[in-house]
């Protein structure tokens, strides 16, 4: 009996991109480090990467495998406006593809105990979970997340229906037995009204302490009568009164009464205790826990138990929670210091996500780079970043952006929380062209545009070797293991190069020789003659493992190529009456009706 299993399913969904690994090229001109404020724990190994996001995120494969600990991206999630032309199972179809490989590649990059994040509206985010559940395993599903993107207020609160107000934000564990995130707290909007008893004589002894209502003691503090306080405070009342609990936070509390049978043995002997002594207030303290205080059978909540460290102020905190509806989308225009309608993101979303799944130091990605919001949170917060970004502002946004963040010019967004004064630096790099093309003659030829160091360190990516060339041995441009090891040459080289070669490699290392041609011997012979030597020829050793020359495999459908098809009148409904239509290429291996569940036999 054939295993079955759930699946999202749509036309074309085996096929699979055959991405060339190319390799990053850095523009020192473009690069850029703090020249007065280093100190000894800048960063300056952070990559802002220029080029299409899928051939990036293959070109990091080799360094970077197993090493990010957290991802967020952004893509464009509205199918309707990145897809206008196209009918609506079009969309679906090239959009899951186009996500799917993006997702497949930033797994790979993360480490066991990464976390990553995708901001989504509801467009696709029945889809998109389901596509992440397969590929991340529906066990690693930490939580779907409700932010609160706007308000219902403007156009949209005169839109007849319900008004759609937020986006979401989903959170994958690459392996959630490993994943170890951090305690996050988040401020109360209002204050906790449940806490409204006051210990007077709170310095004195515990067992001699006696309480009285909050409201009591605010006004006693004031000077004036309980009675009609609020009215004489007016609009200032509440705010007056948290002010008072924050100032005396260990002397506010509550009384809760504890569950007498989930609680420990002693705690209920303390209980028991308390009932008899109803005069006296008891203690029991703990090695592992806080101390427990009790009166009269109940337990004391302190209100300073409630206060956590948020962005460098002590404030009444409660547990993250998965509705995100604290951080506002509003006046993000002068977050950065560049514009960005509709697509820039708040700083403190961005703050959220790292405090919860990373550390100073750790690697974090966003392969949607937009107006650069993820490098400058990461920048700010000691955590190492990669970014990538095909469009043009990446010149006219993210740079001067992550330049002023450098400089410490940028003290919005949440650089005054975490005391942001500027440091480290960035290094720029844009993506090789492609190591093939054709000749005049569309015969496949090495790419006239690589230089010698260019073309060693693309074969050995390809060819699976870390490139580092030996400043002593000349034949060394790179390395697979302490034996093994690569050189790269357009030189013809004969029989008797060949045995020099193999003489100087000696018989305790393995050399891989990729050169234009070799003549006096046949490869089979050669790996006779010299055990030592795996001979390969440039450029046919590696014409068949890539697809060479393809730039963009962006979201962008503007982008790939048309190709006509004919379909029956019919099909298209009487308002067109056309026998013929326009669809791209990609389209037509792989569209259908996106996101069709079913049960395929594996």
């Amino acid at each position: 009996m054939s295993k079955q299993k759930l699946e999202l399913t749509w036309i074309g969904k085996e096929k699979r991109p055959k991405l060339e690994p190319r390799i990053l090229l850095e523009d020192p001109t473009k690069s850029y480090h703090a020249k007065h404020r280093m100190t000894k724990s800048d960063i300056f190994d952070n990559r802002l990467i220029f080029g299409d996001n899928l051939l990036a995120l293959k070109a990091l494969e080799q360094e970077f495998s197993g090493k990010v600990k957290c991802v967020y991206i952004d893509p464009p999630f509205n199918t309707q406006q990145a897809f206008e032309h196209y009918d609506d199972g079009y969309e679906h179809s090239i959009w899951l593809g186009l996500i799917r490989d993006r997702a497949e590649a930033l797994r790979r990059l993360m480490s066991d105990d990464g976390t990553l994040f995708v901001h989504i509206d509801d467009n696709e985010l029945g889809y998109l979970i389901v596509l992440l559940d397969e590929v991340f395993g529906r066990a690693n599903r930490v939580s779907v997340v409700s932010f609160k993107q706007g308000s219902a207020t403007g156009h949209k609160s005169i839109n007849p229906g319900v008004v759609s107000t937020t986006n979401f934000i989903l959170i994958y564990a690459k392996n959630k037995s490993a994943w170890a995130p951090n305690r996050v707290f988040t401020a109360r909007a209002e204050r906790d009204k449940r806490y409204g008893q006051f210990i007077e004589n709170f310095d004195e002894p515990y067992a001699t302490w006696r309480f009285t209502t909050l409201t009591k003691a605010f006004a006693h503090s004031l000077g004036v009568s309980e009675k009609g306080i609020k009215k004489t405070l007016g609009d200032e009342y509440e705010e007056l009164l948290s002010d008072f609990v924050m100032k005396h936070a260990q002397q506010v509390v509550r009384l809760a009464r504890p569950d007498y049978n989930a609680v420990s043995s002693e705690a209920r002997g303390m209980i028991d205790q308390s009932k008899e002594q109803p005069d006296t207030v008891l203690l029991l303290e703990r090695e592992s826990h806080s101390n427990m205080y009790f009166t009269n059978g109940e337990r004391i909540l302190f209100y300073s138990d409630k206060l956590k460290l948020i962005d460098g102020q002590y404030v009444a905190g409660e547990p993250l929670t998965s509705l995100w509806d604290d951080i506002l989308s509003n006046n993000l225009h002068n977050e950065g210091g560049v514009e960005f309608p509709k697509g820039k993101k708040p700083e403190a979303l961005i703050k959220r996500c790292f405090d919860l799944a990373t550390k100073p130091g750790d690697i974090v990605l966003d392969s949607f780079a937009g107006s650069g919001t993820t490098g400058a949170v990461a920048h700010k917060m000691g955590r190492r970043w990669i970014m990538v970004e095909l469009g043009e502002h990446c010149h006219t946004h993210v740079i001067p952006r992550l330049k002023a963040v450098v400089n410490g010019e940028d003290q919005g967004g949440i650089s005054k929380a975490v005391g942001w004064q500027g440091g480290g630096g960035f290094r720029y790099y844009k993506l090789a062209p492609s190591l093939i093309v054709n000749d005049r003659w569309g015969i496949p030829v090495v790419n006239p545009e690589y230089n010698a160091t260019q073309l060693a360190e693309a074969l050995a990516k390809l060819e699976g070797f870390t490139y580092a060339p030996s400043e002593v041995q000349w034949w060394q441009h790179g390395h697979s293991s302490e034996r093994d090891f690569i050189y790269v040459t357009t030189q013809n080289l004969s029989a008797d190069q060949l045995q020099a070669l193999s003489d100087e490699v000696g018989n305790d290392k393995s050399l891989l020789l990729c050169c234009a041609a070799f003549h006096g011997v046949t490869a089979a012979k050669a790996s006779e003659r010299w055990a030592n030597l795996t001979l390969k020829k440039i450029p046919k050793m590696v014409l068949a493992r890539c697809e060479w020359g393809h730039d963009d495999y962006s979201l962008n459908v503007a982008n790939l190529p048309i190709a006509e098809t004919t379909e029956p009148a019919e099909e298209h409904g009487p308002a067109t009456g056309a026998a013929t239509r326009k669809t791209k290429k990609s389209v037509a291996k792989n569209a259908g009706q996106g996101g069709l569940f079913g049960e395929n036999e594996e």
